[in-house]
């Protein structure tokens, strides 16, 4: 009985939309790409400028890093409250002498 309350308290659909997310970085580069092209051809269509292409071209993908450096913000925030939580805490130092075993071997 306990475990039908839990699931039902856990959100279905987040995983789902964290998928999506991470999935959606490629295409918001590809999309933003696309439409700085797209303003630059205008640009320089309807000023005959032909550098206002390069402008456009310049805006799209700057946008895409923007993009790119907006997702790696998140997802280190995330990374850095994962790491506060003691099951994920890393051991300061290992017992040198439980990882090499030099004696005698018995097999």
């Amino acid at each position: 009985m306990a475990e039908d309350t839990q699931e039902e308290k856990t959100p279905r659909i987040k995983p789902i939309i964290e998928a999506a997310d991470s999935l959606s970085l490629g295409i918001s580069m590809v999309v933003a790409v696309l439409m700085g092209v797209g303003i630059g051809y205008l640009l320089r269509r309807w000023t005959d400028i032909g550098w206002l292409f390069w402008v456009g071209v310049g805006v799209g993908i700057a946008a895409a890093i923007l993009n790119i450096y907006k997702t790696y913000s998140k997802q280190y925030k995330e990374f850095e409250e994962l790491a506060k939580q003691p099951r994920y805490a890393i051991k300061k130092k290992l017992d040198e002498d439980d990882d090499e075993d030099y004696g005698e071997k018995s097999y």
